[in-house]
């Protein structure tokens, strides 16, 4: 996209690069914080490079947070028993929003995909494994999305922990084959974590 200002064309070209944003975007977006004031668009800036620089991933969780134990881990409301295993913060975000889960996160970092490179090692699993182990865990829920990568993942970290004396559960398939967690509506979300059925049924069934 050849533009008339260069300073115009890089500031398209970085914000292009967001995921979702194509160049026709990028260039009305930008052309958008143009006509703002410049304290607005100084006070977007301000706050990106806020974020960027000081948010934190959690000790426990491996969420996103402001300190370094984030706010659902420090609540003593939440029932610790109950260890809820996601792909990234938009599940748990997701999950949040049903309001109906009350135990604790761990999120993985993403899942499993050989053909994309991503390994076991590249997730944070030994985290799960080491949690487990202290015994405090009584019950695993698998929220993976419903596809291959997820499946193999929720498969893998069950290989991992299938020695203790814990229950696996996974969320029930009220979510399509192949969608994402992120996208599915609350109320079917909400359904598929409150009638979540024994992770090895969900191996037979497949």
């Amino acid at each position: 996209m050849e533009l008339s200002s260069k300073k115009l064309e890089r500031a398209v070209n970085e914000m292009a690069q967001l995921p979702g944003i194509g160049k026709r975007t990028a260039l009305r977006l930008v052309l958008h914080l143009l006509k703002q004031p410049v304290e607005q668009t100084q006070c977007l800036t301000e706050a990106l490079q806020f974020m960027r620089n000081e948010i934190k991933f959690c000790t426990s969780c491996n969420t996103l947070s402001d300190n370094d134990v984030c706010d659902i881990c420090l609540n003593p409301k939440r029932d610790a028993s109950i260890l809820c295993v996601v792909e990234d913060i938009r599940d748990v975000m997701a999950i949040e929003n049903t309001g109906l889960y009350k135990g604790l996160f761990h999120v993985l970092g993403g899942r499993i995909s050989p053909i994309d490179g991503v390994g076991p090692s590249q997730l944070s699993i030994s985290p799960i494994v080491e949690k487990v182990k202290t015994g405090t865990i009584n019950e695993l829920i698998f929220a993976l999305s419903s596809t291959m990568e997820g499946d193999t993942t929720n498969f893998y970290i069950f290989k991992q922990i299938q020695i203790f004396d814990i229950k696996v559960s996974t969320i029930a398939r009220g979510m399509a084959i192949g969608d994402e967690l992120e996208y599915t509506d609350e109320v079917t979300l909400g359904r598929s974590l409150l009638h979540r059925i024994p992770f090895e049924a969900s191996i037979k069934n497949n």
